[in-house]
């Protein structure tokens, strides 16, 4: 295992947790359509509880996507970590409120009263989508940053990246490309959760009513993804030579898909099957698995994404103040103990991955209906 090679190897490992989190925002989409989709508490209750069932695997996924971040280019995480601090204190913000939420808002004597408390999930079901996009978005279009390792001699102030912007990573939210990536994100998360209401809940009307909101939401989500994917596709984008100087090269990451045949092939799959799975789903009403279709592609989109952007000599994490500041793949990266040493603790993760998938299935081995809202254990 060469250096280069673990560099490269964790590179697809963050990028494929961030798809599998883009995937488990499908709860965020629910949480947002919360009073908009049922027709009545009995809707809105079977609703928080489908997806109240999952989300610890979403909040436990954003924690180890940022753990694997850390811990494998630590320097990219203390720069965005650090220094766009008010975007992510918002994000951890939104699911605080709705950890919380959804522990009291059906509890006897609750101090704000259950409709407030889903608000929370509503404010939770369109900020965190659409941070995250905006987020993933700055990877190609590039952050407010400089970054100054000779200071880590001065003892006094050993601090190496220093965010020029005063909004410290709100900024990213008046750029155009960032937008129309979360807005994509946020209305990939609302097919997402319509998808898996109709797989997990046995209720007709909403059944239905998630069949025609999934018309609206899904030409929005791929409206969306086309005008951001074109508008990377056309731009300038941030390449690193051999000696790991970076310049501007016109249609960088459009060179990038046709040079990796193979990511270019994954993405495409990737792309056909959400819209397979949204497709099928609209045109056939007794078709219920769209989700996993849908939720497979996904995570294939959103890896071959990010390897886009971290792969064939390529800036993952640009910066808009100093060109030479960017942080690519060699020069922000651990040690190379500390990356071999997690690749072998990483053969573990088929195991993890197997565990999740068993209690899913034993959460989900039949549909949510009216009875079991009369359990305890019930949100």
């Amino acid at each position: 295992m060469t250096y280069e090679f673990l560099q490269q190897y964790w590179w697809f490992i963050v990028s494929l947790l961030a798809g599998i989190l883009v995937f488990l925002l499908f709860v965020q989409g629910g949480n947002s359509l919360l009073f908009r989709l049922p027709r009545n508490e009995e809707q809105r209750r079977l609703m928080v509880n489908s997806t109240g069932r999952k989300w610890e695997f979403t909040f436990t996924t954003l924690v180890t996507f940022g753990g694997g971040f850390f811990a494998s280019f630590p320097l990219f995480y203390s720069t965005s970590f650090g220094g766009a601090y008010w975007v992510w204190m918002l994000l951890l913000f939104t699911f605080v409120l709705q950890a919380v939420s959804y522990e009291f808002q059906s509890k006897l004597g609750n101090l704000l009263g259950q409709k407030t408390y889903r608000w929370f999930l509503v404010i939770n079901g369109f900020l965190a989508p659409l941070i995250l996009g905006v987020a993933v978005s700055t990877f190609f279009t590039g952050s407010e940053f400089i970054i100054q390792k000779n200071n880590l001699a001065e003892i006094s102030a050993p601090i190496v990246s220093v965010w020029t912007g005063a909004a410290h990573g709100l900024e990213a939210l008046l750029n155009w490309r960032n937008l129309l990536l979360g807005l994509a994100v946020l209305e990939l998360s609302r097919c997402l959760a319509l998808l898996y209401f109709i797989n997990n809940i046995d209720d007709e009307n909403l059944e239905q009513y998630s069949g025609l909101r999934l018309w609206a939401d899904g030409i929005a989500f791929v409206l969306l993804f086309v005008a951001w994917l074109v508008s990377i596709l056309v731009a300038d984008g941030f390449a690193v030579d051999a000696a790991g100087v970076v310049s501007m090269e016109a249609y960088k990451y459009l060179h990038n898909l046709l040079q990796m045949p193979v990511v270019a092939f994954l993405f495409l799959i990737g792309v056909v099957l959400v819209l397979y799975g949204i497709g099928r789903t609209l045109f056939d009403n007794k078709f219920y698995k769209g989700v996993w279709f849908a939720g497979a592609g996904t995570i294939l989109t959103v890896t071959m994404l990010l390897l886009l952007v971290g792969y064939n000599g390529t800036s993952y994490y640009p910066s808009t103040a100093d060109l030479q500041s960017s942080l690519t793949l060699q020069n922000s990266c651990s040690s190379y103990f500390t990356l071999s040493t997690m690749a072998v603790v990483s053969l573990l993760v088929p195991f993890v991955i197997a565990y999740i998938a068993y209690c899913w299935y034993k959460i989900n081995n039949k549909k949510l209906d009216a009875s079991e809202l009369e359990d305890g254990h019930a949100y």
